[in-house]
């Protein structure tokens, strides 16, 4: 007799299963709008913007109005959105605006979508620079005598919650794997001198190295060690260089980090830029090709530009090559341009990088060009700031030619006057 058809089943298979898990990417930040009063009559639609902050992979930005944004207000009311400041299509997110009230009790103005529910869902950015927010966030005459306004300076706290979703799927096991940790074992070489077969002789002080270890993370070595012809190089004399800076600069080859006991931060009273040790590693980092180590210390030295020290630090990024710092400190200046002009870094700059004049015209070009394309204030419009005149002008056919450019605007307050006079485009 034959077994019944179904005697041989298939064994059952373990089920699977999978779960799609939709939640919010939070992230804040605060906006401090300090001079409020200096702000109004900017204009009805002129907004101020925060610096771009990173919530959910999307760069953001706070738009405050302080003449509002729709003209049939009259400026009675002040307005506030979120922007989304990256590319992007149909990103979703919640957001929160709230006003921080200053007098210590409490009472913050929110809107907010979170935690209420939402009938149409989360808020749709179809593309960058759409915007969530508020024509008529506060009216101006209320937010004027209101505890939200203190010292002339107003606080925003902007929350932005971007949806995402995933699939989260059962994970039986897991092992943690610890970070890399190459950088401690090549700093214990260095630490402990074991193996080392050159020895550089710093203006007297002495220190070990691999040359395998300098080759591998510096061209300058490479060619230095590994191509040079001579043989007897177990000894380099470098008498331009201080201990420290070199000791820092091996500390980087070595574990691909600063040493963390090394002052390199902008002191608080700023001295000459290039007398700073950050700007002593930037010359080295130049010096022996070390692209990371100079974008680090460009980034040091890019938080200490101001008016006063954008013109030295210009010169300083010209003289090491550090493109993206020089990019900055052009943009800052142009920015800038009437008080820079008058700082002593800039008699600095035109004395011993000429050169730059012409970089310097061309970047304020652009930001005349973004303004009129609907950006921010006009760099023209900072040589009719004052009470101060001395007939001198500066008008806006000028910058057709570039000559007659940089004679408008580097020359006239470097001798210590004032540019004041007609605005660009008016007749003197």
């Amino acid at each position: 007799m034959n077994p019944p058809a179904n005697s041989s089943a298939s064994p059952l298979v373990s089920p699977t299963s999978s779960q799609s898990l939709t939640k919010t990417v939070n992230g804040s930040h605060r906006f401090t709008i300090q001079g409020y009063s200096l702000a109004k009559g900017m204009g009805v639609g002129k907004h101020i913007a925060s610096e771009n902050f990173t919530v959910g992979g999307y760069q953001w930005a706070i738009y405050f109005y302080p003449d509002g944004k729709n003209p049939e207000d009259n400026s009675a009311y002040v307005s506030v959105f979120i922007a989304l400041a990256s590319e992007g299509t149909d990103v979703r997110a919640l957001f929160e605006l709230k006003l921080l009230d200053q007098s210590g009790r409490g009472k913050h103005k929110v809107h907010s979508h979170f935690d209420r529910s939402l009938e149409g869902g989360p808020y749709t950015l179809k593309y960058r620079g759409s915007m969530w927010g508020y024509k008529r966030f506060f009216r101006r005459a209320m937010l004027e005598t209101s505890e939200f306004l203190k010292d002339d300076c107003l606080k925003i706290n902007c929350t932005v919650g971007v949806v995402v979703s995933e699939i989260d799927c059962p994970r039986l096991h897991s092992i943690q794997v610890p970070e890399s940790d190459i950088g401690a074992h090549f700093g214990f070489l260095l630490e402990k001198e074991e193996g080392s077969d050159v020895i550089f002789n710093v203006s007297g002080e002495k220190f070990h190295g691999h040359k395998l270890v300098l080759a591998a993370r510096s061209p300058v070595f490479e060619s230095e060690f590994l191509n040079a012809m001579e043989e007897d190089n177990d000894e380099v004399i470098i008498s331009d260089m201080e201990p420290t800076v070199f000791q820092a600069l091996l500390h980087f080859i070595y574990k691909d980090t600063l040493d963390e006991d090394e002052e390199l931060s902008i002191p608080s009273a700023f001295c000459s830029p290039s007398e700073m040790p950050v700007a002593k590693l930037l010359a080295a980092a130049d010096r022996y090709n070390l692209p990371r180590l100079k974008l680090i210390c460009e980034s040091i030295l890019c938080k200490g530009i101001s008016v006063d020290s954008v013109a030295r630090i210009l010169a300083l990024a010209e003289q090491h090559h550090a493109m993206d710092l020089k990019s900055i400190c052009l943009k800052f200046a142009a920015e800038n341009l009437v008080a820079v002009m008058r700082s002593d870094g800039f008699e600095y700059l035109k004395e011993n990088c000429p050169s730059l004049q012409s970089e310097l015209l061309k970047t304020v070009a652009g930001c005349e060009e973004q303004v009129s394309g609907g950006g921010n204030r006009s760099v023209f419009a900072q040589f009719s700031d004052g009470n101060e005149t001395n007939d001198r002008s500066i008008r806006q056919q000028d910058w057709d030619n570039l000559n007659v450019r940089t004679q408008s605007l580097w020359m006239p307050l470097s001798d210590g006057g004032d540019a004041s006079g007609p605005s660009p485009g008016q007749e003197s």
